[in-house]
This record gives C-alpha cells, structure tokens and sequence, in this order.
C-alpha cells in the first residue's frame, strides 16, 4: 500500500525526476517502510543539551565544624562582657580543637570543599572580630591595636568576597553568589598571613585566660 505524504524543499529535490513529475509537491512512498520526513528531521540533529553546572557536597563533617565555632562567637563575646573567663576560655579551647580537627577530617576523607576554604578562614575572623570588640570593651586591649586588628580583617573580607564574585561561573546573579555548592576560586591564605593570624590568636587566648590566673600579666601582653 502507498501512502503520500507531503515533503519539504530539501527532500524534493533529492527525489528523482519521475516522482516529482508524478507527485508534484507530493511523493508516493510505501506507508510503512519509509518516511521522507524522517529523512529530513535526520538531516538536522537536535543540538546537544547543555552540561549541568558542577557542583559540590557541602554538607561534609569539616564545613559543620567549621560552622559551629562560628555560632559559638556570640556566646564567647558574651561571656567576656560578663566576666565570665572560665567559660571564654573553654569556647577558646573548642574553636582551637575543632579548627584542627575539620582540617585532619577534610584531608583525611577527602572532604575539601571550595566552600570550606571560604568557612574556615570567616571563623577565624569572627572569632578575631569577637575578641578584639569584647576584651577593648572590657579594657583588657588597647583601642590602637583593636582598629589595626579589625582594618585588616575588613579588608581581607572584602577581597575575598571580590574574588568569589569575579570566579564564579556566568551567569553571575545574586542567587548563584550566594549559592555555595556552585564553586569559584579557592581561598588560600599565605604562610605570613597564617603566622600572623596565629601570633593575633594567641595575644588574644592570652589576653583571655590571664584574669584567671594569680600572675601579673600585665608587662608582657604589651609585648605579645
């Protein structure tokens, strides 16, 4: 049995001569064999479909440890503005463990996340932001060495939230920024910002833990 079927420009011309004098805008084609359309559709593939975005599994161990010290600021600054050193200094002895433990775990299990890169360096400056406020509020650190301390975490802030806009995969829009599973480049800190950040963590321990003990500390926190 046949079957017309109508065609198109690019299938009408490769019928031969007889068919297309026969058919005119139509061919005679078997109903079940062939299909001059298909043939057409074949001629022009379907564009392939774009990659998915890469992501990345931020619900790890290290993030959410990571996270914790952060939450755990708020509750240090108000136990320095109470007086309250003992439990200061036991929030300051979780965020030193924590912070050790997240970078074995991350390293150990294969963990590493663009977004930890970006987490563990934020809690170490509100952790710095949290006791540089509380203990010049307190008038246990000089109001000089609190503005040096806090300009230069500002600024440190600032350019790695420049760096995440200008690293992140197009398009760049105020949801995909904010979106962390999305990632961009990573943050790695200098081995002098490394020493440097430490030197502040620990006038800062110290500086936390002295009104606890019987000594008198007070020439050698100037020094540190």
């Amino acid at each position: 049995m046949l079957q017309l079927l109508p065609t198109s420009r690019c299938c009408y011309r490769r019928l031969s001569p007889q068919i297309r004098q026969l058919s005119g805008r139509y061919s005679i084609v078997p109903s079940r064999a062939f299909s001059v359309q298909r043939a057409c559709r074949d001629e022009h593939p379907p564009r392939p479909s774009k990659p998915p975005a890469l992501r990345e599994n931020i619900y790890t161990v290290p993030n959410v440890l990571t996270v914790s010290r952060i939450l755990a600021c708020p509750v240090l600054g108000w136990s320095i503005l109470e007086g309250n050193f003992a439990l200061a200094t036991g929030i300051l002895a979780y965020a030193g463990i924590t912070d050790y433990v997240d970078g074995y775990v991350a390293r150990r299990y294969k963990m590493q996340s663009v977004l930890g890169t970006i987490l563990d360096p934020a809690a170490d400056k509100a952790l710095m932001a949290t006791l540089t406020v509380t203990l010049t509020m307190k008038g246990l650190l000089p109001m000089p060495l609190a503005v040096i301390i806090l300009g230069r975490d500002v600024l440190l802030s600032l350019s790695a939230f420049y760096f995440r806009f200008i690293s992140l995969p197009q398009p760049r829009t105020f949801r995909r920024y904010w979106d962390f599973s999305l990632p961009s480049a990573e943050v790695k800190p200098t081995e002098i910002s490394k020493i440097n950040t430490a030197l502040q963590l620990l006038l800062m321990g110290v500086t936390t833990i002295h009104p606890l003990l019987s000594m008198d500390l007070s020439t050698a926190l100037p020094i540190l």
